[in-house]
């Protein structure tokens, strides 16, 4: 895959990050019209669906707002927190800043924070939303198993996530996709316990209305989980061209791929969200005939595809 240049890749993820927050509450709303369609009393109208709908959608809108906020701001506490990172100071490992610096440099940017994670697995990724909170994260193994050369190819990967505003259109996408999740579990939560009381008429309306929800809150989420993971592959082949432009050796990181695959899966970071920030992220294996299915919803492009455009640099 062609690197098609750095100001052109920005201004493609910018504007790809504008139709995320256009497309998910048009989504959010589009679902919201169609739930009081589905569940309206015999006696509504057309026109007494859209008064209702307008009356919640002002709600609506403010809720996510809230919402994304929220998530926005906290997001670089969560992925610490979920990924059991710690900074990594300068005298514990000089080797590390030299080449992050060394690469910030020659890119123009300034210096991300570092952070480690324990674990011998080898993975890396990166987080933050602006020049405060930009992080560059490594695990213990890929640092302590990777030559000079395939580590440089690791940390340049990352720094041009960051320079290419991947990180923020990521951010974007996992907390709004979140918000289908959680409507998810929330409508499965209360549909298990509204079942308790089951037997009355008004139970089994409210059953029926909850499972007309729960339908088309689960249709929102793989929309957008599908547009997610889309948007999610290209940048690691993006990442990983820009990656072989800033360090002029792409074979170092065909390389560094080649260890990571063999054992990059972080035992401790369970949230699927979080694990799709990392230069790896293999998916589970499956054996069965919903594997076929595996690509489409894949986070990042199989690392031997990686590896074969790097080669052809």
């Amino acid at each position: 895959m062609k690197y098609r240049g750095l100001q052109t890749q920005i201004w493609n993820n910018n504007l790809k990050s504008t139709i995320l927050l256009l497309m998910f509450p048009v989504v959010i709303l589009m679902l919201a019209w169609l739930f009081i369609y589905f569940t309206r009393p015999e006696h509504y109208t057309m026109n007494d669906v859209h008064q209702a709908f307008l009356g919640i959608a002002p709600w609506l809108i403010g809720g996510v707002l809230i919402w994304f906020l929220i998530a926005w701001w906290a997001n670089t506490s969560m992925i610490q927190k979920a990924t059991g990172a710690r900074p990594l100071e300068r005298r514990e490992n000089k080797r590390v800043y030299n080449l992050v610096e060394n690469l910030t440099i020659a890119a123009g940017m300034k210096m991300p924070k570092i952070n480690i994670i324990e674990d011998n697995s080898l993975n890396a990724f990166a987080s933050g939303i602006n020049d405060r909170t930009y992080t560059v994260t490594l695990s213990r193994g890929i640092i302590n198993k990777l030559n000079d050369e395939e580590l440089e190819g690791v940390i340049a990967h990352e720094l041009s996530h960051i320079r290419n505003k991947d990180v923020r259109l990521l951010i974007v996408s996992i907390i709004f996709v979140g918000i289908f999740a959680f409507l998810v579990e929330i409508l499965l939560r209360s549909m298990f316990y509204s079942s308790l009381s089951r037997g009355r008429r008004s139970d089994r309306g409210r059953g029926i209305g909850m499972l007309i929800a729960l339908a088309l809150a689960v249709v929102g989420f793989i929309i957008t989980s599908l547009f997610r993971f889309a948007i999610s592959r290209k940048r690691e082949y993006m990442a990983d061209a820009a990656a072989a432009q800033l360090t002029k050796r792409p074979k170092a990181l065909a390389s560094a791929l080649g260890k990571v695959s063999q054992n990059s899966r972080i035992e401790a970071v369970t949230r699927k969200d979080v694990a799709q920030l990392f230069i790896d992220n293999p998916p589970e294996p499956k054996k069965d005939l919903f594997s076929f299915f595996n690509g489409l919803f894949a986070t990042h492009p199989p690392i031997g595809k990686r590896i074969s455009v790097l080669e052809q640099f």
